[in-house]
């Protein structure tokens, strides 16, 4: 028998029709027979999803929302409709609920493949990595190429610094996607962590040239270790910066606050036992509460530390916002009224630029966690030095540059060093031994440097390199690059860990010299090192990450230490690890500078730092920022 056209399809016809226009791309189409179906039967768990699936792709996640919720309720044996309503809450920040959901699914469909990938990175975001390895490698168990469960099981791998499992995932998702986004880039980076340069030269210029055609080949912050090109750090930022776009409904619409004292918000995931954490600690405590008020945003692990708990004490408000979704944490801070928020975090590790999306106050800054641009147009300034950033580099930074007097890094001068200092037997140090020291992060030594320290030790007769290498691969890989070039692997020493800072200090003054790293200076350990009383040799390239340590020589008075290629950088080394007069004078000159420079003054710092502050905030109160933002 025939259908009658005129009478109206079944229910289920409905719902099986809209699955097909779906399929063919015919949304609107689509639509209709979804909504047709529940005119008809209200809460159809079928229509409802494949409705709502439809809502979310054009970003209609409140009206997805208002479906979801009682149709799960209604439905609580339907894993789809468990999926797209975590989905949906998830796309609301509301990480905790769509946890919840995802898990739901979980309960009534253990392999259902989106719900692990999805629940999987959200219990990433919310740092229980063990828990979100796990769902990812159930995904790989049931789907084994899976692109995005391989990417993020070797992400969560280094979490957990098991790199060469890590590289080996890394290669596997490169075999079957070679232009997966940031992949290469992750696996270099990844490499670097271990001080494995296979095929480096190769990688890298893959990557730079995939980053100069504004492809996703590298994430910013990874760049940074193999480029010195302003420009294509900027170039990589604005890319990685695609991610993060400006909401559509700012929350600060250029309302002017009446405040007796301008509120400032520090957000940060490294208020805590962290190299940023150690910088800005006195910063805190020092700014002049007559005149600013001062929020703490939290949005890292607490780690129960001493430095922690200086923080807690420092602010005014010290808010734990790790818990709180993106979206609470801007309203929190422009219900507070936040006059000028600060981001120390930038693209580092547990950040969340998009709070920053939500333009939550009236001026943000970029600062000092993340030593270059941000490619995104609602940070409107980064704070920097003149020699980090000169003036004729400002093209390349999305924010607007403004300049403290000094070093743009500061310094904690609170921190006592230890008093006793361990002999050189204690380090593993010869006696009798000229020690080059290098405390850099291991992903910081690149292979055209190592060559020149090479280089330097077949130099200096009874030289050794004195370094602090994390893992047991690294430490590995570097003895078998010093074999290679000719070096024995004995003459490289590495530093153990010590548990606090002021130890760690001590150690520097059994050094004779500190070798800086390039493209990727040291920055906090070139400082620390000046604290110390070390002498620090540099490469001073042209982007920011290689400029400061050349920016901390300059405010210290030792502008001498400063180097402009490889070459000058290991004649000099040399030379002053031969002379040791030269090496004496430096110290005692460092020692004489130390007491009167502005890099360990924090007190002035602060005060530097304020004035830039009460800039800003006067240009919002001329309605300049408004302006601009079209308010």
């Amino acid at each position: 028998m025939k259908t009658n056209p005129e009478q109206p399809a079944a229910p289920t016809d409905l719902v099986m029709q809209g699955i097909q226009l779906q399929s063919q791309g015919q949304d609107v189409a689509a639509e209709a027979k979804f909504r047709q179906k529940l005119a008809l039967t209200p809460l159809d768990p079928l229509a409802v999803y494949s409705l709502c699936v439809i809502l979310m792709k054009r970003g209609a996640i409140d009206e997805a929302l208002a479906l979801l919720n009682p149709c799960a309720a209604q439905n609580p044996s339907f894993a789809p409709v468990w999926v797209a309503y975590g989905s949906a809450l998830q796309a609301k920040g509301d990480r905790h609920r769509a946890i919840s959901a995802y898990e739901h699914a979980l309960s009534i469909k253990p392999d259902y493949i989106e719900a692990l990938i999805n629940s999987g990175a959200l219990l990433r975001e919310t740092h229980q990595h063990a828990k979100a390895l796990e769902r990812f490698q159930k995904a790989l168990e049931i789907k084994p190429d899976h692109q995005n469960a391989i990417g993020n099981c070797a992400i969560l791998l280094t979490e957990f610094k098991r790199a060469e499992e890590s590289i080996a995932m890394f290669q596997r998702l490169l075999s079957i996607n070679p232009d997966y986004d940031y992949g290469l880039g992750m696996l270099c980076y990844e490499r670097m962590h271990v001080c494995d340069w296979t095929d480096f030269d190769e990688t890298r210029s893959q990557i730079m040239a995939g980053v100069k055609a504004g492809h996703r080949t590298c994430k910013s912050l990874g760049f940074m270790a193999l480029s010195d090109e302003a420009q294509d750090h900027q170039t990589c930022a604005r890319t990685f910066a695609q991610r993060f776009p400006a909401m559509d409904t700012p929350l600060w619409q250029g309302q002017r606050y009446r405040h007796d004292r301008i509120r400032i918000a520090y957000v940060s995931a490294d208020l805590r036992e962290h190299p940023v954490g150690h910088l800005m600690a006195g910063i805190f405590e020092h700014h002049d509460r007559e005149r600013f008020e001062t929020v703490a945003i939290s949005i890292g692990i607490n780690d129960q530390s001493r430095l922690r708990h200086r923080m807690e004490n420092a602010f005014e408000h010290f808010i734990d916002a790790r818990g709180m979704n993106t979206r609470d944490i801007a309203q929190k801070m422009r219900d507070m009224e936040v006059d000028i928020a600060i981001d120390l975090g930038g693209y580092t590790s547990d950040s969340r630029s998009d709070i920053f999306a939500w333009r939550p106050a009236p001026a943000q800054v970029n600062y000092l966690g993340y030593p270059g641009t941000m490619g995104l147009p609602y940070m409107d300034y980064i704070i920097a030095d003149r020699q980090v950033i000169p003036p004729e580099h400002q093209q390349f930074y999305d924010e607007k540059v403004v300049y403290l007097p000094d070093a743009y890094l500061p310094t904690d001068v609170s921190i006592q060093i230890a008093e006793d200092t361990p002999s050189r037997a204690a380090c593993g140090l010869p006696d009798d031994a000229v020690v080059f020291c290098s405390f850099n992060h291991d992903y910081k030594i690149a292979p055209h440097v190592f060559a020149v320290w090479m280089n330097i030790l077949k130099q200096v007769p009874h030289s050794v390199l004195w370094l602090m290498s994390r893992n047991d691969t690294s430490q590995r890989n570097l003895r078998q690059h010093a074999q290679s070039h000719g070096v024995d692997p004995e003459r490289l020493v590495f530093a153990k860990r010590v548990p606090r800072v002021e130890d760690h200090l001590a150690r520097y003054r059994q050094a004779d010299l500190f070798l800086d790293t390039h493209p990727y200076n040291a920055h906090t350990t070139a400082a620390d090192a000046l604290m110390a009383g070390l002498p620090v040799l540099t490469y001073m390239g042209e982007a920011f990450p290689a400029r400061v340590a050349g920016s901390l020589l300059h405010t210290i008075g030792l502008p001498e230490l400063i180097t402009h290629s490889l070459d000058d950088y290991q004649r000099r080394a040399v030379e002053l690890a031969l002379d040791a007069n030269q090496r004496q004078a430096l110290r005692a000159k460092l020692a004489q500078n130390k007491q009167h420079s502005p890099l360990f003054d924090t007190r002035q710092f602060c005060r530097h730092l304020e004035a830039i502050y009460t800039s800003m905030w006067r240009q919002q109160q001329l309605g300049r920022l408004g302006d601009q933002l079209g308010a």
